[in-house]
């Protein structure tokens, strides 16, 4: 029996036509809203050639859009490398066998996750500015990198921790029953069977790391929106140029999404074969500690 029809049951030819019925009703009311934008915008001049030539241009390139993808590439990367290294060290702590550094952990994920980034971004650049420790120029960037290191990493930790609670308790019993410690077990068992597990999740979230470095507009980060802005505000073309940014945005995304795919590929497919001898992982885990 799959795991499917234990969680519901299939639908029968009724439900299946409704379906496909549903499907299709959806769908023209899709077209029939784009419709609508697009007439919307033809009728207002946005979709006249001189609005949207500039973009077939080297200059505008040049100095703003490529500009921006850099910046917002650069907060992007550096944002994911300190959340994972920060929603590592969190989740870890959270399965610490010590009370106090598992407190201390929750406290601290469970702040963050409740702290908008704007406003986190906000707060810090206000930080850095008024003592002085960055230059001004780097200051916004140093101010949507830490906001979203500290929001995303305490997702990431919670991400962690549910990742290694939803594991069989067999995976851990048999590290135990060959003398393994707790965190022999969590870090060469268990680890790296949550990471496989919560890979979705963990994808989807740098997703939102990329796209959230947008926030930084409002501290004047000059990343893609930013620089799509001010293109609008020289060429007097403000729906082109959201729209050439949104087009960008989710080819980067969908870059991303597509290369971590590749990578959850080939963990699970690692996490397969060790899920299939959980002993064997352990006492090579013994044999290198």
């Amino acid at each position: 029996m799959s795991a499917s029809s234990v969680l519901f049951d299939a639908p029968g030819p009724r439900a299946r036509r409704l379906q496909r019925v549903a499907t299709v009703v959806g769908a023209v009311v899709l077209l029939g809203i784009l419709g609508l934008m697009v007439r919307a915008l033809y009728a207002n001049g946005e979709l006249e050639a001189a609005k949207w030539e500039g973009f077939l241009t080297v200059a505008d390139w040049r100095y703003y859009l490529l500009p921006g993808i850099v910046k917002t590439l650069q907060a992007a990367a550096l944002s994911i490398a300190l959340a994972l290294v920060f929603g590592f060290v969190l989740g870890a702590g959270r399965l610490s066998g010590i009370r106090v550094v598992r407190w201390i952990s929750s406290i601290v994920v469970e702040f963050f996750r409740a702290v908008p980034v704007l406003i986190m971004m906000i707060f810090f650049f206000g930080v850095y500015a008024f003592n002085g420790v960055f230059d001004a120029q780097t200051n916004p960037f140093a101010a949507v990198v830490t906001a979203l290191m500290l929001y995303n990493g305490s997702v990431i930790a919670e991400l962690l921790r549910s990742g290694v609670h939803s594991l069989p308790a067999g995976q851990s019993e048999a590290g135990y029953t060959i003398g393994l410690t707790r965190g022999q077990v969590l870090r060469s068992i268990q680890l790296p069977q949550a990471v496989t597990a919560m890979l979705p999740a963990l994808v989807s979230q740098l997703v939102v790391i990329n796209k959230d470095t947008a926030l930084g507009y409002i501290i004047t980060y000059p990343e893609l929106l930013q620089q799509s802005n001010n293109l609008a505000s020289a060429r007097s073309n403000v729906i082109p140029a959201l729209l050439v940014a949104a087009a960008l945005f989710i080819a980067i995304n969908s870059v991303l999404a597509w290369a971590a795919g590749r990578l959850e590929m080939r963990l699970a497919r690692r996490g397969q074969r060790a899920a299939k001898d959980p002993a064997a992982v352990a006492a090579s885990a013994a044999t290198a500690d």
